[in-house]
């Protein structure tokens, strides 16, 4: 089994693909043509899911079976609010009608793994009922695990969809950055400004997630490089609620020989001290960490800041431990009014280092 926090394979077994996709900064953006990356919040037209089936990522195949089972219940419950698509390859979809509802449209375009946040189309509006794609040039988090098929994924979704896609030349994935959809992005250096993904400095990377994602201020946090295979994605810690209110979940206190520990800490300082697009100062709200949990290993992530809104919904994962899930759960109601809160055991998706946002992504109403 693979974890996203064990040490990763060598960008050699990266399939081949070239580590730095997309065009010069130049080149046409979603910024350029007046397009942007909406708020989670927002009406959605559907959700779009992966199925994993690499069995290079997954060798072992009863956790494979496991982790796909997981899949299914996430997306037969988020079909229960809003229209959901699974991609996977056409000759697994006979295996996968008989664990998703009917209510989950199966699309044949091939995948490696889960990760539909990182790999999957981003979508972005001009607010004139245009849509579009904004590409991230998915690399496998640098070149660490396989994604001959999940590299292509967003361009083959665009074609399928008719849709014109924007390329400002970034290279990395959706789940590292957070926006409020009106101008403001928060990410961690170490997932975008890192050898692995991009060339060049802090300001021609951020420059690029700029135009990538149509905003006009990152709030920058140093975030961890190496500890996981994502360099320390911020979907993981913090998130928008609404523009100006972001949800974190951070620890009482900060354990100094926990590296994780001081980088969330670093965030929670930097977020609390910044100001958005608006030249606002943001609201934080906590979260609490969960300890007495299901699943007792270091690569576990047990974040429930990694849900996904959806119409009427919020999708959460809970970990076991009684009163933090209860916690997590009342804190959700409350700055999610009118949305029912659902919470689903989603361990075997904590076990290969994510949460229910890291495998969702949405497609936006226009």
């Amino acid at each position: 089994m693979m974890s996203r926090r064990s040490l990763f394979r060598s960008a050699a077994a990266a399939g081949g693909m070239s580590l730095w996709g997309g065009s010069a900064l130049g080149a046409q953006s979603a910024a350029s043509a007046g397009f942007w990356y909406p708020e989670e919040t927002d009406p959605h037209e559907r959700t779009f899911m992966q199925w994993p089936v690499n069995r290079k990522v997954h060798d072992d195949p009863d956790f494979l079976a496991d982790l796909q089972g997981t899949i299914a219940d996430i997306a037969n419950t988020i079909a229960e609010f809003e229209p959901v698509v699974m991609l996977a390859a056409k000759d697994h979809h006979k295996a996968i009608r008989k664990l998703v509802s009917g209510a989950v449209e199966l699309w044949d375009i091939p995948t490696d793994d889960l990760w539909c946040r990182d790999s999957g189309p981003s979508f972005v509006i001009d607010g004139k009922g245009g849509l579009a794609v904004t590409q991230f040039n998915f690399n496998g988090w640098g070149g660490k695990q396989v994604h001959g098929n999940d590299g292509l994924i967003a361009a083959r979704v665009a074609e399928r969809m008719g849709l014109k896609v924007f390329d400002a030349g970034l290279v990395g994935e959706a789940g590292g950055v957070e926006t409020d959809g009106h101008g403001t992005l928060i990410a961690h250096e170490s997932t975008f400004i890192n050898k692995n993904r991009n060339k060049g400095d802090k300001a021609r990377v951020e420059a690029m997630l700029l135009a990538t994602m149509g905003a006009k201020k990152t709030i920058w946090a140093p975030g961890i490089k190496g500890a996981d295979i994502t360099d320390y994605h911020i979907d993981a810690l913090a998130r928008f609620v609404k523009p100006g209110q972001v949800l974190i979940q951070i620890g009482e206190k900060v354990d100094p020989d926990d590296p994780w520990s001081v980088a969330a800490a670093r965030t929670y300082d930097i977020l609390a001290a910044a100001t958005d697009a608006r030249g606002k100062k943001l609201e934080l709200v906590e979260l609490p960490e969960p300890y007495d949990i299901r699943v007792d290993s270091h690569d576990f992530v047990s974040s429930y800041v990694n849900y996904y809104v959806c119409n009427g919904g919020v999708i959460a994962a809970q970990f076991g431990d009684r009163d933090a899930d209860r916690e997590a759960a009342r804190i959700l109601r409350k700055l999610y009014p009118g949305r029912e809160v659902v919470m689903l055991n989603i361990d075997a998706v904590g076990e290969v280092g994510g949460g229910i946002h890291c495998a969702t992504h949405e497609q936006p109403k226009v």
